[in-house]
């Protein structure tokens, strides 16, 4: 590489600043992944971004002494950010708890989360408004647009937030095929 740099040295800021991009977009993943409770893949992903980041230091530091590398490096580092999470948001890791507040009948809203499969509790409770129905339900964040359309579709003036939740276990959900499971027989 160190030939490369020397017969070509303007693509030494490109290399920081791609070199940056990633190291930071997996810093981005890694801390999503860590707090998810991800004890096995937040290691792996670790290991690559402190990689990554000790090349493009040692690259720095062998060579990069100009204000153009400092700012490649600069700008990896805040679009890493900005990629990572795009990233992140595409893959939509991890679980949530709807809590959905309507003024509406709620039994009609689980009765549609029921048809989808989406398990859902009612609770009665007392707004600023008046009487109003609580659903919860607790689903992977991948279904959030699914479930914001059958809670939009039900009252257009709903109202309802999206909480994380670390783990779920005994309730009804979605069934969900991994890639694994699609080619192991008998599954």
């Amino acid at each position: 590489m160190y030939e490369l740099l020397e017969a070509y040295p303007y693509l030494l800021p490109f290399i920081i600043f791609f070199g940056r991009i990633v190291d930071v977009t997996l810093g981005t993943l890694r801390i999503i992944f860590v707090s998810k409770g991800e004890k096995y893949l937040a290691p792996i992903i670790g290991f690559f971004e402190v990689l990554i980041w000790i090349v493009v230091i040692s690259e720095i530091f062998s060579g990069a002494n100009d204000m153009i590398s400092y700012l490649s490096y600069a700008g990896g580092y805040a679009a890493g950010n900005y990629v990572g999470i795009l990233i992140e948001q595409r893959i939509a890791f991890g679980i949530i708890l709807c809590r959905v507040y309507t003024m509406k009948n709620g039994k009609e809203l689980v009765a549609l989360l029921n048809k989808q499969n989406f398990g859902a509790t009612l609770i009665h409770g007392t707004g600023s408004l008046g009487e109003i129905d609580i659903i919860e339900t607790v689903v992977d964040r991948k279904m959030l647009k699914r479930v914001d359309k059958i809670f939009t579709s039900f009252d257009v003036n709903v109202f309802y937030v999206a909480e994380d939740v670390r783990s779920r276990q005994r309730g009804i959900f979605p069934e969900t095929q991994s890639l694994l499971t699609r080619w192991r027989p008998g599954k």
